[in-house]
């Protein structure tokens, strides 16, 4: 498998000094972040959302298919899922990748070693994910990677980053969800959400986790 045909490593380290120097927690956003030829190819074949699970709670109202036969409470196993297609199935497996990992490592400065979680996560109208943070760190990096052409700047939908769990707190939110990522090092101050959708669109996504992984200690973050 050819790296160059899955993520545009050029582009994504051009952002490296900007993730690692954001305040108040490392964060950054990257356009053009799969080779556009191989992105198109992922858009195409993004999973049907209709048959996606009702992820909504009382803080939000997502839908979500985990993968394969995985769901929310599992660490994922580098594995195929046949009813995906064979480039939705490359790049899962390039994401367990020793290359991926350690050129996520090298962006962030964060010691991951290993893909934790792996979910496709979408909105649509009245959909939305309230302020919140997670601190399951030290060393775990949130991905969110989009699949949305034509997203209007300024309409709520992608993950905005705040400096407090204050939706009127916000310091940055992407404005172009085709082919970008939003990321984030997860710890005490990384609060981030996603504003209420009132337009009839489906925001498409995957989200990644990436933790440090020890056969000795386990995984480094906490229980979440």
């Amino acid at each position: 498998m050819n790296n160059v045909e899955i993520v545009n490593w050029e582009n994504v380290f051009k952002k490296s000094s900007d993730f690692q120097n954001n305040k108040p927690f490392k964060f950054g956003f990257i356009e053009e972040f799969f080779d556009r030829e191989f992105y198109e190819k992922l858009y195409q074949t993004y999973p049907n959302v209709d048959e996606f699970l009702d992820g909504s709670g009382m803080t939000k109202a997502q839908l979500i298919r985990w993968w394969g036969d995985h769901n929310e409470n599992d660490i994922v196993k580098d594995v195929d899922d046949p009813t995906l297609s064979k480039e939705w199935n490359e790049l899962y497996h390039y994401c367990h990748s020793k290359e991926f990992v350690e050129k996520i490592k090298k962006f962030t400065g964060i010691p991951v070693t290993k893909v934790k979680h792996f979910s496709f996560v979408a909105y649509r109208k009245g959909g939305f994910q309230l302020p919140h943070i997670h601190n399951v760190g030290p060393s775990t990096v949130v991905m969110m990677v989009y699949f949305s052409k034509n997203w209007k700047k300024g309409d709520p939908g992608g993950t905005y980053i705040a400096s407090e769990a204050d939706e009127s707190k916000i310091i940055f939110e992407p404005y172009n969800l085709d082919n970008s990522v939003a990321l984030f090092h997860d710890g005490p101050k990384a609060a981030h959400g996603t504003r209420y959708i009132t337009k009839d669109v489906e925001r498409r996504a995957i989200q990644i986790y990436l933790e440090e992984y020890t056969p000795e200690k386990g995984w480094s973050a906490k229980p979440s």
